[in-house]
């Protein structure tokens, strides 16, 4: 078999978290609910979930053998989950820029905006634009470096905007924007 298919250093099968990502020399904003999201996420890792797995382990490497330790092998497995998970969180919380829908400018549409449109069929549909790590299509969070929020990005009441789809343009209208709390 040739070396190329080949693990070497015996380095661990993990899955490669994909990084939200920001356009280059941009800030990383986010809603004070998903700033306040990520602190408990991480709180609760470090200080609930990996203690109850370093325990398990550390019960599991005093039973003997560890080549065949079930317990032993997926503890260390989550393990690094959770490290992987913990420095993912560490760097997403250091590079935040917590930004209050209340505080924008009530004028257009900018960052944590809930904006109502129409499409070129005629369907309404409302979307609030949130930061990359506080995406949920299905409740209507877009991020703000997404092309409906581009799209949308300092439009006003009224205006028609284009948005560049696989498909072809698509024109919208905005019909309201509004600043709240997202819950």
């Amino acid at each position: 078999m040739s070396k190329a298919f080949t693990r070497e250093g015996g380095a661990p099968d993990e899955e490669i978290e994909a990084e939200p990502r920001v356009p280059q020399g941009q800030k990383n904003y986010i809603t004070p609910l998903g700033h306040m999201r990520l602190k408990s996420e991480l709180k609760a890792l470090v200080e609930v979930e990996r203690p109850e797995v370093v325990k398990t382990v550390a019960w599991a490497a005093s039973n003997g053998d560890r080549s065949e330790n079930a317990d032993y092998l997926y503890g260390k497995k989550r393990l690094r989950e959770i490290e992987r998970r913990v420095r993912f969180l560490v760097k997403r919380l250091e590079i935040a820029e917590v930004v209050d829908p209340r505080d924008q400018e009530q004028d257009g549409v900018y960052f944590g905006a809930t904006v109502s449109y129409r499409d070129t069929g005629g369907a309404e549909r409302t979307v609030s634009i949130v930061g990359t790590d506080e995406v949920d299509p299905a409740r209507g969070r877009v991020s703000w470096v997404s092309p409906i929020a581009r799209a949308l990005l300092r439009a006003r009441k009224g205006d028609a905007v284009t948005l560049n789809t696989p498909a072809g343009d698509e024109r919208l209208e905005v019909l309201e924007i509004r600043y709240e709390e997202l819950k």
